[in-house]
């Protein structure tokens, strides 16, 4: 299965990974994991959230590459909208398979 993640700078890591998942928790299903961690199940496939001390551990996974994309926009898109005030930015690095 195709991955990918993104390493992302921040201070407050389980900050953005508690409201990125109790938003997207609106909608999809979200399971908490130990260490402030979140895994969210989305149509097109899943995203992990492990916030470490001086950043936030995405990672995304799918079956196929155009599903592993939607969950890459679907968590990128709104971890940087509400970190805009932080400049956060989401780039995202491909697994090796």
């Amino acid at each position: 299965m195709p991955s990918s993640t993104a390493y992302v700078a921040t201070d407050a890591a389980a900050r953005y990974a508690k409201q990125l998942a109790s938003h997207l928790g609106r909608r999809v299903e979200v399971e908490d994991l130990p260490g402030d961690g979140h895994r969210l199940t989305l149509p097109a496939g899943e995203g992990v959230l492990t916030p470490e001390a001086d950043r936030l551990v995405m990672r995304a996974i799918a079956a196929d590459a155009e599903s592993l994309e939607v969950v890459k926009d679907v968590l990128g898109r709104h971890l940087e909208r509400f970190g805009q005030r932080r400049e956060l930015v989401v780039t995202w690095q491909d697994d090796a398979s």
